[in-house]
């Protein structure tokens, strides 16, 4: 059995390590756990005594197979549960977050399938992000953020890099929801911002920063 903190950490890293071809810095696990260096140091010593993480002072930490596999888990039910809480319990997406950090840590297995087989299987949360499968195998198809894309091009969104209930709630306001198709009608030189039309005819101008936490299929 793992505590709460102890599932933090291994989710903490696992996230930190995507994208990334070294170990993961213990200030960076610092900085987002928002606690002390030495308070991560003696919880790494601790994981990697559990064969959770490899960690070699001062070069920084990585999950080992059990580590990877405890990691998927707690994040397939943490999707799982936000799926939950938007599809039957009717929370909004900006607030979901939270009580799905709470909800990851319940341990039944039997839950996560019968849970799993209520909601059909889904493939993504709320946010666009995949779900895990019972086994571990994580597929997450192509995405591109909307900053990105040329002139002209038509795509769905499908994700977001930012899930913030203050970005969630601005796409809410500006009716940018996943699903929705949009087109590049042109990219604004002075601040790189996106003039899009959405797949109602409706026109919009997105800042640099909502379109670069924006994730769109082409």
């Amino acid at each position: 059995m793992l505590s709460y903190t102890e599932e933090n950490y291994i989710k903490t890293i696992y996230k930190l390590s995507q994208g990334v071809d070294k170990e993961v810095n213990t200030n960076a696990i610092a900085e987002t756990l928002q606690t002390k260096a030495a308070s991560v140091s003696d919880m790494l010593r601790k994981l990697s005594s559990k064969n959770i993480i490899f960690y070699v002072k001062y070069r920084g930490v990585s999950l080992s197979p059990e580590g990877q596999r405890i990691a998927l888990q707690i994040i397939r039910k943490h999707r799982l549960w936000e799926v939950f809480l938007v599809e039957k319990l009717h929370f909004n997406w900006d607030e979901v977050h939270e009580v799905a950090e709470e909800l990851e840590h319940i341990t039944s297995p039997l839950l996560v399938q019968r849970l799993d087989e209520f909601l059909d299987f889904p493939k993504t949360d709320p946010h666009g992000d995949p779900i895990p499968s019972a086994d571990g195998i994580l597929t997450d198809p192509v995405k591109v953020v909307a900053a990105d894309l040329e002139v002209n091009t038509t795509g769905v969104v499908s994700g977001v890099k930012d899930t913030r209930p203050l970005f969630l709630q601005h796409l809410d306001k500006i009716g940018l929801h996943l699903g929705v198709q949009i087109t590049v009608l042109d990219q604004i030189a002075y601040d790189k911002s996106l003039e899009i039309k959405v797949e109602n005819n409706k026109t919009l101008v997105i800042s640099h920063e909502v379109a670069r936490n924006l994730l769109v299929s082409v």
